[in-house]
């Protein structure tokens, strides 16, 4: 059975961003923040904001806290418009403690 899905491409001029997976929860759907700082318009203070995408990854090879770079692509679904390129860094992986016989009683 052929599938009729069109291929996702990235035009090589397409707007590239870096930021941090918030939640891999989904298949396939990565929810990645773009945090940055906005000057108050009034009290010209800088305040943190962020701005939250819906990412595709085909492969499901980011994590949650990997560090990777996304690009705009064409509509996937309602919320998804960006495409996983590349995982950038990968997050550090808890460590587990070291538990001794004395510990353990």
């Amino acid at each position: 059975m052929t599938s009729n899905r069109r291929p996702i491409d990235v035009p090589p001029k397409s707007p590239r961003r870096v930021g941090i997976v918030e939640s891999a929860a989904r298949d396939k759907t990565r929810t990645v923040v773009l945090p940055f700082l906005s000057k108050h318009p009034k009290y010209g203070k800088y305040v943190r904001k962020r701005t939250r995408l819906h990412v595709h990854d085909e492969k499901n090879e980011s994590k949650s806290g990997d560090r990777v770079e996304i690009a705009e692509c064409r509509p996937i679904s309602r919320t998804k418009s960006w495409i996983l390129v590349r995982v950038v860094e990968r997050a550090a992986e808890p460590v587990e403690p070291i538990v001794t016989e004395e510990a353990a009683r």
